[in-house]
């Protein structure tokens, strides 16, 4: 048997569709009433098989209207269904997209404003691996990233400033979090706790960490345990960038 182009796609479209369904009934009460509607379907066929003519004739007339009976009962989860169509895979993405845009904008400003200021900094981005373990170790915040609130974290004075602040599934997972520290012999003299902190979470993780020095107010980041000078703000976007563009 051969398979055309257009029928493997009519095929393709169907499963789709089929798929697509099951997802939005998924947990509705719509999961109930197809339950039924299946057993109606299993024994009009055993009826017609058996010969109860009768039974075989009202299922076949209510099959029949079972169009307008499907828009009756479910009108709630058509409208649902229409909706999530309407505000479909491309839409999510692009408020993904400008969610994404938004929190490298916040965190990028943010850096650069403490490191025109001097004031010290660690702001370590989660990726793939998760940073529970150093979570637990900080104060948990689940908080919107803002530039405001990672300046105010990190403020000289305030309670969580000398530890790291964790940002994990774009929000400000944790602050306060202590790191383990890098043990490199031949670190430049340059380098201080924070970024020995820096690459030492990088060494376990494949997370992306952020460092502004508090004596010179340079900017770095950490990946893979290795520290890079992150020259401007452009630099850090795209690097940043980097990660959240994937999660798009």
């Amino acid at each position: 048997m051969h398979f055309t182009w257009r029928e493997a796609l009519d095929v393709a479209i169907v499963t789709f569709i089929f798929y697509r369904g099951l997802l939005l009934i998924k947990g509705t009460r719509a999961v109930s009433i197809m339950h039924g509607f299946l057993l109606i379907i299993i024994i009009y066929y055993i009826s017609g098989e058996v010969g109860l003519n009768t039974l075989h004739w009202l299922l076949t007339n209510f099959l029949g209207s079972v169009f307008l009976v499907v828009i009756v009962l479910f009108q709630a989860d058509i409208r649902r269904a229409l909706s999530t169509m309407g505000t479909g895979l491309f839409w999510r993405r692009v408020r993904r997209s400008e969610e994404a845009e938004g929190i490298v904008r916040e965190v990028v400003l943010a850096v650069f404003r403490m490191a025109r200021t001097s004031t010290g900094a660690l702001v370590v981005i989660e990726r793939d691996i998760p940073l529970g373990d150093v979570i637990q170790r900080g104060v948990k915040l689940s908080a919107k990233v803002t530039k405001e609130l990672l300046i105010t974290i990190f403020h000289p004075g305030t309670p969580l400033h000398d530890g790291a602040v964790v940002i994990s599934r774009d929000q400000v997972a944790a602050a306060g979090c202590i790191l383990p520290l890098a043990a490199i012999s031949g670190l430049d003299s340059v380098y201080g706790t924070r970024h020995r902190a820096a690459l030492g979470i990088t060494e376990e993780s494949d997370c992306l960490v952020v460092v502004v020095a508090e004596e010179r107010g340079v900017v770095s980041f950490a990946e893979n345990g290795e520290i890079i000078a992150c020259p401007d703000e452009a630099a850090l976007r795209a690097k940043l960038w980097d990660v959240w563009g994937r999660r798009i």
